[in-house]
């Protein structure tokens, strides 16, 4: 095996032990989405799965439940775009700002 590729292969090896690294780290991350005013508000992880939500008694109220089902909706979403640039962030301090850009149409699961 040449030498160039000897090199190529290990920081392949030590770009994989930091993408391991960054999901363990995501996956301990909190980030918080809001809707309402503050009357609902949605916790996920930075790998974008949701951990808690927390809804203002005040909100609730059984003869209008679509509202309800909206601002957990929308909480969801901000929590999860605020996730998904965290993590894109994270990614870029390790890739120097070539992955985003460079495998942009790529989703990779909890990362983009």
């Amino acid at each position: 095996m040449s030498k160039a590729l000897n090199e190529i292969l290990k920081q392949a090896q030590q770009l994989q032990k930091q993408m391991e690294q960054l999901q363990e780290e995501l996956a301990e991350k909190r980030v918080e989405g809001t809707a309402g005013g503050g009357m609902v508000t949605v916790v996920v992880n930075g790998k974008q799965e949701l951990i808690d939500i927390k809804i203002d008694p005040e909100v609730v109220n059984p003869d209008d439940v679509e509202i309800l089902e909206d601002l957990i909706v929308a909480a969801a979403n901000q929590a999860r775009e605020n996730a998904s640039e965290i993590a894109k962030q994270e990614m870029s301090k390790i890739t120097g700002g070539l992955i985003p850009q460079g495998l942009a149409g790529l989703k990779i699961p909890g990362l983009f």
